[in-house]
């Protein structure tokens, strides 16, 4: 396969034409940028830059500038010259990969695209928010470190949001918490130390699931409807069998659900929480997802504003980047102390840091998840595109928002066609993990939060793995595997 070239034009269209801003001198504010664009995927990765000459007339700068930029781009390991073949774009070594083996089902393979993980490379604006928090720690450095209730500041941003929202929110109402998971645990475990039944939708979050088995509850599955448009509640069926179980607390995902993409209707949120009051249930609604519609609608109305008592779970991994590991819970006031003292058995608070760069990248919250919406809208319809075009038998609804397509198969394949998605290059999760009681071998989630470059290979290697696993005779396993994202 030939390597991509770049055009000066093209890389000046990136990464601007000045102004050169800083204190230091012009080449490591071209370096920063170059290096920026490459961490979050607008120069893939195996393309081939231009010519030093080319970027120093596309951006305006001198040659003695682009020159010295290409040598600190090598040093960084950003870039590998060699003689008549140009520059090449790679990514810096990191001691023991970038993939934690324990977050794939399969293992951790760098040349795979993986699709196991709902989660984006950082944004442009990640660095600066690091740099400008480095800048205000020192404020912190006198004292302990430990905040088991979150930063003060970063409380009374997320609390501003909430009320924003619809439902009005103290800032002592708010738990920092490390990522959503950490949240659900925290929640999970207050909730009558997670015994008893939990009303859960199915399909959903897998570390929902393990999170509830773990803490020693009983699930009762909901089964989302599937219609012509996509997943969706059926109220009063999910009203009867919380009759019939006498369940006392549920995980529900109403925005933008995992895996379907399906989103509770604004008219439907009133109907879900009286059912839920009038069962006396105390649900945890995850809002990981709710800020990622991609279609222009309004934020949903929290949850909350129609069951007082529930509690919800949110987190920046998902708007931000995986590597930030900063949620919340929002909590009744009347669970504060209860969700407190079961949060200090489990740990004693998110890093000081990373809460800091939370506070810098909440501020500028709507240009961020702006941009990042439409860049995940894009990736959506190419990926739905491509589904269509490689593999018309299988069943494509495109969701209105979330990280992730929820394809049904032709046949019960989905364990063999992640089997056989790795022999392709692909790292997929079949359908049981998301299963709270067995089945779904007919569904395959695929997120579209991969580059672009990756991106555009995921339809013909999956129609590859599909004929193979169409050549499966023996059956393969449809139960759950490990933890994923």
């Amino acid at each position: 396969m030939s390597t991509p070239v770049m055009s000066g034009t093209r890389l000046a269209g990136i990464i601007g034409t000045g102004p050169w801003p800083g204190p230091g001198p012009a080449y490591d504010a071209l370096t920063t940028r170059i290096s920026r664009a490459i961490g979050d995927g607008r120069i893939p990765v195996g393309a081939r830059l231009p010519s030093e000459r080319e970027v120093a007339a596309a951006t305006g700068l001198s040659r003695t500038t682009a020159t010295r930029a290409f040598a600190k781009l090598r040093e960084q390991g950003f870039v590998h010259t060699r003689r008549g073949s140009g520059s090449v774009v790679r990514l810096p070594e990191v001691p023991g990969g970038r993939i934690d083996h324990l977050l794939t089902p399969t293992g951790s393979n760098e040349a795979e695209i993986d699709l196991t993980c709902t989660a984006s490379v950082a944004p442009p604006w990640l660095l600066e928010a690091y740099e400008r928090a480095v800048a205000n720690v020192h404020a912190y450095l006198p004292g302990t470190g430990y905040y088991p209730s979150g930063l003060p500041v970063l409380r009374e941003i997320i609390a501003e949001r909430f009320t924003a929202r619809g439902v009005r929110t103290d800032p002592d109402q708010i738990l920092i918490t490390s990522g959503a998971f950490g949240a659900v645990a925290i929640a999970v475990r207050a909730l009558s130390e997670g015994r008893g039944r939990v009303l859960i939708e199915s399909p959903t979050y897998p570390n929902a699931i393990a999170t509830l088995e773990g803490a020693g509850a009983s699930l009762i599955p909901y089964p989302l409807e599937q219609g012509p448009d996509g997943h969706h509640w059926d109220i009063d069926a999910m009203d009867h069998i919380a009759r019939q179980t006498r369940v006392r607390s549920a995980y529900l995902i109403p925005d933008f659900h995992n895996p379907t993409g399906a989103l509770l209707p604004e008219e439907q949120r009133p109907r879900l929480g009286a059912m839920l009051r009038r069962n006396a249930i105390v649900p945890i609604f995850d809002e990981s997802l709710v800020e990622l519609g991609l279609d222009g609608d309004p934020t949903p109305t929290p949850m909350a504003a129609f069951v007082p008592d529930s509690i919800t779970a949110g987190s920046t991994s998902k708007i931000f980047w995986g590597g930030l590991r900063v949620g919340w819970l929002r909590i009744p006031t009347h669970r504060i102390d209860s969700m407190a003292s079961t949060r200090l058995s489990l740990d004693l608070g998110a890093p000081v840091l990373e809460q800091l760069v939370a506070v810098e990248l909440m501020r500028d919250h709507d240009a961020i998840v702006d941009e990042y919406r439409a860049k995940l809208r894009a990736a959506r319809d190419s990926l739905a595109a491509q589904v269509r075009s490689h593999l018309p038998s299988w069943e494509v609804i495109v969701p209105g928002g979330g990280m992730a397509l929820w394809c049904r198969l032709p046949e019960e394949r989905s364990g063999a066609l992640a089997i056989a998605a790795r022999n392709h290059g692909l790292g997929l999760v079949s359908g049981p993990n998301f299963a709270p009681a067995g089945g779904l071998d007919r569904w395959i989630r695929l997120p579209y939060t991969v580059s672009e470059t990756d991106l555009d290979q995921v339809g013909s290697r999956l129609a590859a793995a599909w004929d193979d696993a169409l050549t499966f005779t023996d059956r393969v396993p449809a139960g759950r595997t490990r933890t994923v994202a």
